[in-house]
């Protein structure tokens, strides 16, 4: 570990002697929403460097939080142990903390469309969509070419896939919109009804999609908790 430790017997410091490490508590969240694979990982992390998030992945398995499982492949899968799925209360409760009194204002200034995209594509509810393929192009026109465009893929039975490159298929719905106001719709600030009527969220396309978008939309697990400080 980086730290020296607190030198206290206290439970609380002995915990973050572990977990307080600059990303470990975030490398958890991962974890807790699922992700196993090192790149899955490393897509739920982008700013984390391979080697710090190599690095923080020892420290883990090192106190009992993970453990490293053979996949396909020659490849590692990543899972929680029993100490590690205890983490899950705390990863929601910091959660919780931050939706209500962290001020959105700052959260906003850290914009990212593969991280959102990301998130997106996890937290997407299948239910209200019709029982065929779907395809959904999301379209931010401020940004760099390379960044502008990706699509979300959702088959029946399938997890819904998520590409930056135009996978060739016929296209159900478009959405086109600033990536700062599709941010704050995912962290429930706002809502896509909403910011179609603002005129800063447009939609063509399969209009039944696009009217159910709310309901289908992957949002933060945060989003349903009101803000209880200003800005």
């Amino acid at each position: 570990m980086e730290t020296q430790g607190y030198g206290q017997f206290c439970p609380v410091a002995m915990a973050a002697e572990i977990l307080c490490n600059r990303w470990t508590l975030v490398l958890v969240r991962e974890l807790a929403a699922g992700s196993t694979r090192f790149n899955e990982l490393r897509r739920g992390l982008p700013r984390m460097s391979p080697a710090l998030l190599s690095k923080r992945l020892k420290e883990l398995e090192r106190a009992g939080v993970i453990e490293r499982q053979p996949a396909a492949e020659g490849l590692h899968e990543y899972r929680l142990t029993a100490a590690g799925s205890d983490l899950r209360s705390v990863v929601q409760t910091v959660g919780i903390w931050g939706q209500r009194w962290v001020q959105s204002q700052p959260s906003l200034r850290n914009l990212d469309p593969g991280l959102l995209m990301w998130d997106m594509r996890r937290n997407l509810e299948v239910t209200p969509m019709p029982r065929r393929r779907i395809v959904i192009q999301f379209m931010y026109p401020e940004l760099a070419p390379a960044k502008r465009h990706w699509w979300l893929i959702v088959e029946p039975g399938m997890p819904t896939d998520l590409c930056s490159v135009d996978p060739g298929l016929e296209v159900d719905l478009y959405v086109t919109t600033d990536l700062r106001t599709m941010t704050a719709i995912w962290m429930g600030l706002t809502s896509a009804g909403a910011e179609t009527q603002a005129g800063r969220l447009r939609l063509a396309g399969d209009t039944a999609i696009g009217r159910s978008m709310q309901s289908w939309l992957g949002l933060s697990p945060f989003a349903a908790e009101p803000k209880r400080v200003a800005g």
